[in-house]
């Protein structure tokens, strides 16, 4: 079983390997692969295993991308019909939620289309959305899309795994329908919602988000400064409802069940057996209290391994644990073969997997010597899967769960319950449980936040790449592994690639200048052997999201580096600096240059100024801009020249005419360039004939979004380079785009991201030359 369970799992990664999804016509050939599967001898069980699961996860993914938005109605007015899914979240003059689509109407005709999407409405007073609730909604809608960067989480990815079709936001003509009562299929999630909003009121703060989180699966009242608290400590598996909780609550409902079962005497044993009993009373609790978190996937996987061991209990025949593992694994992915697209799959199982390895083999000389282990285990074990998915591991995570599962498990969960029980039945018993409760949670952030704080609380590293993991993950089994196992001196070698750090770097006298996708903004970094400069940092699109943190930070770690050089910010607009607090915050700046020195907090910082030059590695940085006579806006933004091995990239920043009249009036013999960055985005109010005549690049990149409300790049612009004789991308549709300079043989695209690591999961492009 273990192994046609490995072999399921290996046919349905193959398929993620996929650019473009196979035709649909080869499902059928799962008639002959599950007989082949089930009933031939090995090695074709096992291969039949393996095309299976291909095939399996094929069709899942054909039924999913079946839905996907139409291409006439993307980015136009368009009604649909349908019923508010899931708990929405309430912001700042913005409600966030799911709406499950019934059908939509154009021009007055209406089309089924029964996909799921993410919504926005933005309002200063938003109305209060129920779960269940029919709404008549005027929405403009975009297919999946998400900034496609090296290192960068794959937006995509997760829609398509959630079986979102399509985000948007809600415009005018919108209406509440008359409904006789909520569909079956909402209920839970309206009860859920009515049970989150009446236990706003006993306790509030950091601690009511958490109490909910843990009472009804609601999130909503989680902080961002508490999920760092928690990410970095290695603990946000504990602060809500998750698989942890299942089998904590169904083992003590098990332990409390069969004990009190006997005592009904043997007439009651003989009728059903006290472990039969247990076992459907434990399944019971389960159950409800996965309700409560609304069957979030975390919850599923834990029921569905629950369902194994309990079923087997109820046979009275246990299964042994890697068999229990195996039984479970292929549950989910029969249930859901898309799984393996999240990181909690990974971690969840592989997390048991490493809990029973370490309860294997030598026997502990107690049950803290015991725990201390699989806390070790766990946090070595999981490291290379915590890397891949969040480019850091925690190093006190052994430490925090010593101090916070017993404390979460023994007090916080079950008062909990009661104090949800007592909250709703007796709110004076209520109040005073949920008091107690309060303090326990807010001594426990307390205490994490001040481990979370320690110098050395976490590593984060970009990784290195897939080989580099798997080395790793090699490396740590065999540290794990018994004494006496040959080849365990291997371990700290496997280990060095990733302990080393580093990564691919350019040559001597090369440099590589890759124009990030952060949408309608600007962020580029250029890389020469040994330094690191960053040319703004994108916007920041809310209070809690910026492409600082969610593209320059990630990127930095993801090619190597510990920190930046030089960053330069070319001037004040938001689409240009609104990442830079969060990557002062998270990595250390040599130095920074900028235009705008009033706008940036701190010391550390100098205005940028024409003729200011340096050289890194045999390449040569500097400033063309802004020069003597101080213009405003856009024009004084920090226009950059990198010229290595006689190639030259140009960096305008947004500078409009008059600044491009006032390079080609100072700096007219500095400007003929490669590769030019096209000023201001591609506006009209740029790139004038002359300016483009004087560069005259061979490459012509626009940092623009995914349909951005200014149209850029503008048609006349596109033309006039083109007239030039320019090769034009796009970073929207190209994603991320990497150029070498100072090859012998000139300037080289090296990579379009969003082509190069293209799934079948992504949103097709459309190449621009």
């Amino acid at each position: 079983m273990r192994s046609g369970t490995i072999a399921f799992l290996a046919g349905i990664l193959c398929l993620q390997l996929f650019p473009v999804l196979p035709s649909g016509g080869w499902i059928f050939l799962l008639v002959a692969s599950i007989p082949a599967a089930l009933w031939f001898a090995f090695p074709w069980r096992l291969i039949g295993w393996l095309v299976s699961g291909f095939l399996w996860c094929l069709w899942s993914a054909h039924t999913v991308l079946a839905l996907s938005l139409p291409p006439g109605i993307e980015g136009e007015d368009l009604i649909l019909i349908g019923h508010v899914a899931g708990l929405p979240e309430s912001g700042d003059r913005r409600t966030r939620f799911l709406f499950d689509v019934d059908h939509y109407i154009v021009e007055g005709e209406r089309h089924p289309w029964p996909a799921r999407v993410r919504l926005n409405w933005y309002a200063q007073h938003p109305p209060e959305l129920l779960a269940g609730e029919a709404w008549r909604l005027q929405v403009r809608l975009k297919r999946p899309w998400g900034f496609r960067n090296p290192g960068s989480f794959d937006y995509e990815r997760w829609l398509f795994a959630e079986r979102i079709r399509a985000t948007g936001y809600v415009r005018y003509d919108n209406r509440p329908l008359e409904s006789r009562s909520v569909p079956w299929r909402y209920r839970l999630d309206r009860a859920r919602q009515h049970l989150s909003t009446v236990l706003q009121q006993p306790l509030s703060g950091q601690a009511g988000g958490l109490f909910r989180a843990l009472a009804v699966g609601d999130r909503r009242g989680i902080e961002p400064s508490t999920w760092e608290v928690l990410r970095v400590t290695g603990t946000a598996h504990l602060l809500a409802i998750s698989g942890m909780h299942i089998g904590l609550l169904a083992a003590l409902v098990f332990w409390i069940t069969r004990r009190l079962w006997r005592l009904g005497g043997e007439r009651v044993l003989l009728w059903l057996p006290a472990p039969r009993a247990a076992a459907l009373l434990a399944t019971l609790a389960a159950l409800v209290y996965a309700a409560m978190a609304g069957f979030a996937i975390p919850t599923q996987r834990a029921l569905v391994m629950l369902a194994v061991v309990m079923l087997a209990l109820w046979r009275l025949r246990p299964l042994a644990p890697g068999r229990t593992l195996a039984w479970a694994g292929l549950l989910v992915l029969l249930l859901d073969p898309l799984a393996v697209l999240s990181a909690g799959f990974w971690l969840s199982f592989a997390a048991v997997a490493l809990i029973l390895y370490a309860l294997g083999g030598t026997r502990p000389r107690s049950r803290v010597h015991q725990w201390l282990r699989i806390q070790g285990w766990i946090t070595l074990g999981l490291a290379p899967l915590l890397i891949a998915w969040f480019q850091q591991v925690s190093l006190v995570a052994p430490l925090a769960n010593l101090v916070a599962i017993p404390l979460v498990s023994l007090l916080i969960v079950p008062l909990a319950l009661l104090g949800t029980l007592a909250a709703l039945t007796f709110p004076a018993a209520g109040s005073v449980l949920l008091t107690g409760l309060g303090w326990l949670l807010e001594a426990l952030l307390g205490i994490l936040a001040s481990m979370a704080d320690w110098p050395f609380s976490h590593w984060q590293t970009g990784g290195g790449g897939i080989v580099v993991l798997v080395l790793l993950g090699i490396g740590l089994l065999l540290l794990l592994a018994p004494r006496g196992l040959p080849g365990r001196y291997l371990a700290p070698i496997l280990c060095l690639p990733l302990l080393l750090g580093g990564g691919a770097r350019p040559a001597p006298g090369e440099a590589w200048l890759t124009l990030l996708d952060v949408g309608q903004g600007l962020s580029a970094a250029v890389q020469t052997h040994s330094r690191l400069l960053i040319f703004d940092t994108g916007p920041r699109y809310s209070a809690s999201f910026d492409t600082g943190a969610a593209v320059v930070v990630p990127y930095v770690r993801h090619s190597g580096y510990t920190g930046i050089d030089h960053l330069v910010i070319s001037h004040g607009d938001n689409d240009h600096i609104g990442g830079l607090a969060s990557v002062r915050e998270a990595l250390p700046v040599a130095t920074l240059s900028t235009s705008v020195p009033e706008e940036i907090q701190g010391a550390g910082h100098r205005p940028c100024k024409a003729g200011q030059r340096w050289q890194w590695d045999g390449v040569t940085f500097e400033f063309l801009a802004p020069g003597p006579t101080r213009s405003g806006g856009n024009d004084a933004s920090c226009v950059l020249r990198i010229e290595a091995g006689g190639q030259v990239a140009l960096l305008s920043g947004d500078i409009e005419q008059a600044g491009e009249r006032s390079l080609l009036r100072r700096q007219r013999a500095k400007l003929a360039a490669d590769i030019l960055v096209a000023p201001h985005h591609g506006s009209l109010t740029s790139s004038t004939p002359a300016f483009v005549s004087a560069v005259n690049p061979g490459y012509v990149l626009y940092p623009v979004g995914y349909r951005n409300r200014y149209r850029f790049p503008r048609p006349a612009v596109i033309a006039r380079y083109t007239g030039s004789g320019a090769r034009q991308y796009r970073v929207d549709e190209q994603g991320a785009l990497r150029f070498v300079l100072g090859e012998p043989g000139g300037v080289r695209k090296l990579f379009s991201y969003r082509e190069a690591k293209r799934r079948y999961w992504h949103s097709r492009v459309v190449t621009v030359d």
